[in-house]
């Protein structure tokens, strides 16, 4: 069995965004040569997600409003974790969009459900970030 390791680095303009990643996992796959395994995609910080959805701006804006409505940024205040940063949202938001996906891989793509792509949320943006992409098989 091989094993691949990559990382992917965002660094976003905006608290808050959603990118498609799915061409820079494949282009992992692709360097990788694994052509039957498990592909992991997963966010290296704690106030960013890694999800599967469809590429659609439409829900893009739902998933905003309703994080927003969940656990709203404003006011900072409202949050006990709030003192030395102001991410209490970013830790909650993150933690109902998810931490990781693992996407098998058959004949060396991703085998992928209709309309699934892989998305990275960032919640608390405008510094470095890091996704893990980790690929095991044959």
């Amino acid at each position: 069995m091989k094993s691949f390791r990559k990382e992917l680095h965002f660094n976003t303009k905006t608290r808050r965004a959603y990118i498609n990643i799915t061409d820079y996992v494949e282009s992992a796959l692709a360097e990788s040569g694994i052509k039957e395994g498990l592909c992991l995609v997963n966010a290296m910080n704690i106030t960013a997600s890694v999800f599967i959805n469809d590429n659609e701006s439409g829900l893009h804006s739902d998933f905003e409003r309703w994080l927003e409505k969940l656990a709203p940024e404003k006011p900072y205040e409202q949050y006990a974790h709030n003192g030395y940063e102001d991410n209490a949202d970013a830790h909650l938001k993150r933690t109902v969009m998810g931490r990781e996906v693992v996407v098998a891989v058959t004949d060396g793509k991703l085998d992928f459900g209709t309309w699934e792509q892989i998305f990275y949320g960032e919640f608390d943006g405008k510094r470095n970030k890091r996704v893990l992409v980790k690929i095991i098989g044959e």
